[in-house]
């Protein structure tokens, strides 16, 4: 007999298994949506308050000793005598920071966690590499933090999908090591998306804090899988023996309504202290069933919430 929950969906073994043709297509009409306007070091997508030399005129002002002449307004000059500089609106380089949650709690669920990751991750990245931003991906465990570090352009879409297609769950979680790691390394510069349970029993508290103190404009996904949701309607009964994936502690129980029921606050109670949290912080915070539909997820639910237009 199958363990309760554990997965029985087949791993994607192509990067065509984590993002068909037509779902493709259908984000080629979206991209990512930042709260904020980043200062980034490569003209990209994003048009930013800062004025500066780009492709939309913005406004004028005098002329100074040292300024550039190229962007003198002869055509003004000729009719005041007088030097006006032309001043553009400066498009600037969006980053796309992925964080995507290895530990072997992931790699439960039916549909699995790991694998709903794995498409989404895939279907967000492509968004970015389609539009021109820059996209880096971290898979984070208490064994390691593997990056892909600063993709740009359709091209790499391969590239990327092959990394994630190589990634396995394993390990305890190790958030707050790899969320500092992060936050140091980019100095809060871009739209930040975290893939996860938050089932961490160091807590989450510590790790968010570090991305909020850089200035990241951080979307939290929290994904879990319908058996976690609702287990007794997922067939969960009788005396059983629980065992905790990523520390094989041991917990025994007997299932009964009133045990599912306060199962089911626990659960909404530490969903809603997370949301909470993350609107104290500034994050943006939604919980997705790995059962929802990906281009339902992606092209209307994630344009509600803000992080897709």
């Amino acid at each position: 007999m199958a363990e309760f929950g554990a997965t029985t969906e087949k791993p994607p073994r192509r990067v065509d298994d984590l993002i068909d043709s037509q779902l493709m297509a259908k984000l080629d009409q979206v991209d990512v949506m930042s709260r904020k306007i980043f200062a980034g070091k490569l003209q990209g997508e994003r048009r930013s308050k800062r004025r500066g030399v780009s492709v939309e005129f913005a406004d004028y002002r005098h002329y100074v000793h040292g300024d550039d002449l190229r962007f003198v307004d002869w055509n003004i000059y000729a009719r005041l005598d007088k030097l006006f500089l032309k001043m553009f609106l400066e498009e600037e380089d969006l980053s796309l920071i992925m964080a995507i949650d290895s530990s072997a709690s992931m790699g439960w669920g039916n549909p699995s966690k790991f694998i709903f990751n794995q498409r989404l991750a895939m279907a967000l990245g492509y968004v970015g590499l389609s539009n021109q931003n820059r996209v880096t991906l971290y898979a984070f465990n208490d064994h390691e933090l593997r990056p892909l570090s600063n993709l740009r352009g359709r091209r790499r879409t391969r590239e990327m999908g092959q990394w994630l297609l190589d990634l396995e769950a394993g390990g305890g979680g190790g958030f707050d090591q790899a969320m500092r790691t992060i936050a140091l390394s980019h100095q809060g510069k871009g739209v930040m998306i975290i893939l996860s349970d938050f089932m961490f029993k160091e807590g989450y508290e510590k790790g968010l804090r570090y991305l909020a103190g850089g200035g990241f404009d951080t979307f939290c996904l929290q994904v879990l899988s319908p058996q976690e949701i609702d287990p007794g309607k997922h067939g969960l009964a009788g005396d059983l023996r629980l065992t905790d994936v990523e520390d094989e502690d041991v917990a025994d129980v007997t299932i009964s309504a009133p045990l599912l029921r306060r199962y089911k606050e626990n659960l909404n109670g530490y969903c809603g202290r997370l949301r909470e949290f993350c609107v104290r912080c500034g994050v943006m915070h939604t919980t997705i069933d790995t059962s929802t539909d990906l281009t339902t997820l992606l092209l209307e639910y994630l344009r509600q919430r803000g992080l897709l237009k």
